[in-house]
């Protein structure tokens, strides 16, 4: 299919934010998040394989990113926590007509993803997280390895300075290949990336991801909450998440009391663009089991 061939295109206003988004397809809603420096677009080839497989299939960019709007931060960045971003989805698939529904969040859109599920459990159905454990888990595993792979964690969070060094060249700082990406894909990424305001609301995602979005989920665990629907947890074979952490299975068994397992997927990082087919069958299965 071509690209988004089927699908509607519409700015929503969900109050807080505007958010760019995609949707099509009939049968059980499928909410797709993406994560950084991407837009909902680098799903498109995956939103094709559901859709044809029976899903009505939501595609947002997330508020900061791609062409939603870049609310104005505060100083403690919660207009970019994932909480806000959570609250963005739940009436965005409300207004949609959908009650109820499968969230797949990969990178960062998989803590927005995870925090939807903490805070709308009636709303979300089934949830995949993809190449990610709990900002809470990553920093209490925090070693010399994971600074010096995941520095970008903690430049992000640093004031002004990371605009100013990825805006002097945004295509060297992020790279991008249309051919992996699809044409159409890597051009909404190339144009997000030189727009100095999408840039900025990027980096907030990550200040409020040290600050704001860590206090909630500290605040999650003394409470002992944790995801109650169906999970299904699935990372790259070549990236590093389980070099540095072990299994990912094993962190996320402390947050969920319905681990339905999960595993890794032959791909690089941006699994959706490197390996669409393999990730769209696991995803099904998990949504037909």
């Amino acid at each position: 299919m071509g690209f988004f061939e089927g699908f509607t295109t519409r700015t929503v206003d969900v109050g807080e934010a505007a958010l760019h988004v995609r949707y099509g397809g009939a049968g059980s809603p499928v909410l797709l998040l993406h994560g950084h420096p991407r837009t909902g677009a680098t799903w498109h080839r995956v939103a094709a394989r559901l859709r044809e497989g029976g899903h009505t299939v939501v595609v947002p960019d997330l508020r900061g990113y791609g062409r939603s709007s870049t609310p104005e931060t505060t100083h403690d960045h919660a207009p970019y926590s994932k909480r806000a971003m959570a609250h963005d989805m739940a009436r965005l698939m409300a207004q949609l007509g959908h009650e109820t529904f499968a969230v797949a969040g990969h990178d960062r859109g998989s803590y927005v993803a995870l925090r939807l599920t903490l805070d709308h459990p009636a709303v979300v159905d089934r949830l995949t997280v993809l190449d990610c454990i709990p900002i809470t888990e990553h920093l209490a595993r925090c070693d010399a390895r994971f600074a010096s792979a995941w520095w970008h964690w903690f430049f992000f969070a640093q004031p002004d300075k990371p605009e100013r060094a990825i805006l002097a060249d945004p295509d060297a700082w992020y790279g991008g290949d249309p051919a992996s990406m699809g044409e159409e894909a890597y051009a909404e990424f190339h144009r997000a990336i030189h727009d100095p305001a999408t840039v900025r609301a990027m980096l907030e995602d990550y200040r409020a991801g040290l600050g704001i979005d860590r206090a909630h989920e500290e605040a999650d665990r003394a409470a002992g909450r944790r995801v109650t629907c169906p999970l299904l947890v699935l990372w790259s074979s070549r990236d590093d998440l389980e070099d540095l952490h072990g299994d990912p299975l094993a962190v996320w068994r402390e947050w969920s009391t319905d681990l339905r397992g999960g595993g890794r997927i032959d791909s690089g990082h941006h699994m959706a663009e490197e390996a669409p087919d393999e990730l769209a069958d696991a995803i099904l299965a998990f949504l037909r089991a």
